[in-house]
Formats: C-alpha cells, structure tokens, sequence
C-alpha cells in the first residue's frame, strides 16, 4: 500500500467511499482516526472490517498512539487564553479560558451565562497582548437568546469597531437537539475557513432536556449528549481552540446540607468539560464564579459585575 495522504487513499474506500465521506462531514484522515467503526458505517454505508481498516491505516499514517511525555509538554504549550475583562477571574482561571478543552459555565436563570458568550465573543477578537486569540467566533445558539445589541456594547467599551466584530462572528440557531448536532459537525469547515478561535454553545442542554422527557428516554439523551460533547471536543483539540458551553440547573432533593442545585446531564457532562463554573448572582450587578472543577487548578471564588460595558472587575 502506498503513502496515505488523504481518506481516499484508505484500504477499502476508493474514490465512491471517499466522496461518502466527504458529504457525511469526515473529510481529513483526523478525523477518521478519532472515529468509532459503528460511525463511519452509518455515515457511509461501510462494512464493518472495512471501517475499522480504514481507521487503524488513518491512525498508523498519523502515528496516534502512545506518545512522550515531552511531547504531550510540547503541544500543551500551544495553549492560548482568552481574558474574561476581569482581572479577578482570570486569576481564578489560571490567566482566562484556554483552547484545547471545554469549559462549562453553569447557574440559575439570571445568573449571567449568556454574558460570558457574549463577553467572549468579542475578547476572542483581540491580539494575544490584549487578551484575545486575534480569531473570530462561532455561535451556537439553542435557545435564542443571541443580542447583537449585547455585543455592540461590549465591543465599543473595549475600543473595537461594532461593525467588524458582529461580522466576525458567525450565529446559527439550533431548532432541536439533532439539529444542534449537526452544527457541531458542520463547524469543522468553518473552523477552518473563517480563522475560528471560539466555539459557543448556548446552552448545551436545554433542547435534549425538553425532548428526552421521563427515566425511559434518559439512557438514549446522555448517549446523544455524549458524542455531541465528544465532537465538541474533538473540535478543541484538534483545531486548538476554546470551547464554551453553558449548562442549566436543577435541584436536587436528596442534599440535604449546602447548596442543591446542581448542573444537568451529570457524568456524562462533568467528564467531558475539563473546567467548570458556576455563577451565582450576588447584589445588584455583582455575580460570584465558583471553580467547580479544573484538571491543573484549585478550586476557589471571583467577585465580578456585569454591566452595560461587560464583564468587569467590581469597583472598589
């Protein structure tokens, strides 16, 4: 068998296979590597043997495996930070929100979710030396809550032109849980057109929430809850980009000491978002973020406010 340099030069995919392949959004052997057998036989008809020879040629061509330590260091420090506007938070997260992983923002209605997306979207847009990823943003929106006004606001306090950063970020409305999906699929190209550095979805959970209603549905909701946020994933490391989902709340009966409230699609969620947090709403204009949870970093608390400007530091 000759050099593997793209899906159509996989045993047993030829030119048909690949243009399957192709439609069903598995385009780079990447992304066939990190593929299940029982995926790409869904998505382009293959037969099970053939699936799992096109996936271990994808992952010898790209030499996945085990790997070093070293070099495992090595492409951590391509990590890049986006700063949330406040110096109090970005403290709490180790310099602002990194690319590669997921992170999570969890809370009651009015605790302020949706600004941090919208904060955000137009930090992202600025230079490393201001605290951005010199990138645009993509914007998944599952409970259309997306105000370009919020944006206009946030962009003009940090000295950016309103009309070039609404333009640079690119909003689809997600009008079910499948249709969520699939803009989570379609992303992969944007990504690579539009010089995307943030993906946005708001709010990860509330269409599998309001489908798969009752413990009968509960199994097929977090098997479909689990490869959305396996894609999602993929896309962050992959890409090296930021990925940030809000979650909703419930309450949970049976803690009966501290706070019950607790975020929605448990394990599941909570092992595929590496950094979690939770917001609360404080006095006036002042929230409090709690660290949940972070691979590298302690948990701990930041005060900041929300006001027409953003995300700020409260004024002391």
């Amino acid at each position: 068998m000759g050099e593997i340099k793209d899906i159509s030069d996989l045993p047993g995919i030829g030119a048909q296979g690949a243009e399957k392949l192709f439609k069903a959004n598995y385009r780079t052997l990447e992304s066939i590597a990190v593929a299940s057998p029982m995926e790409l036989t869904e998505a382009a008809g293959l037969g099970d043997k053939t699936a799992e020879k096109a996936i271990k040629a994808a992952r010898d061509a790209l030499e996945m495996g085990f790997e070093t330590a070293e070099k495992i260091q090595k492409r951590r420090e391509k990590i890049g930070k986006i700063s949330t506007g406040s110096k109090e938070l970005d403290e709490l997260l180790g310099g602002g929100i990194e690319t590669q992983s997921i992170t999570e923002v969890y809370g009651k209605m009015s605790s302020g979710k949706t600004q941090w997306c919208f904060q955000l979207s137009v930090m992202v847009q600025h230079t490393p030396e201001k605290g951005g990823l010199s990138g645009n943003a993509l914007y998944i929106d599952s409970e259309s809550s997306f105000r370009p006004e919020r944006v206009t606001s946030i962009a003009k306090a940090q000295g950016l032109d309103p009309t070039k950063v609404l333009k640079n970020i690119y909003v689809a409305r997600a009008y079910n849980a499948d249709h969520q999906m699939l803009l989570a699929e379609k992303a992969e190209q944007f990504i690579k057109e539009k010089n995307i550095k943030l993906l946005i979805v708001d709010s990860l959970t509330s269409q599998f929430r309001s489908e798969y209603i009752g413990r009968g549905l509960l199994a097929e909701r977090q098997q479909k809850l689990n490869k959305h946020l396996r894609q999602l994933m993929k896309l962050a490391e992959m890409y090296n980009i930021v990925v940030l989902v809000t979650n909703q709340v419930m309450s949970r009966p049976d803690i009966l000491f501290g706070d019950p409230t607790a975020p929605i699609g448990g394990n599941v969620v909570g092992h595929a978002t590496k950094t979690r947090l939770y917001l609360r709403k404080s006095r006036g204009e002042k929230r409090i973020a709690r660290l949940v949870d972070s691979p590298s970093l302690p948990d701990g608390e930041a005060i900041y406010q929300v006001t027409e400007n953003g995300i700020e530091d409260v004024k002391k």
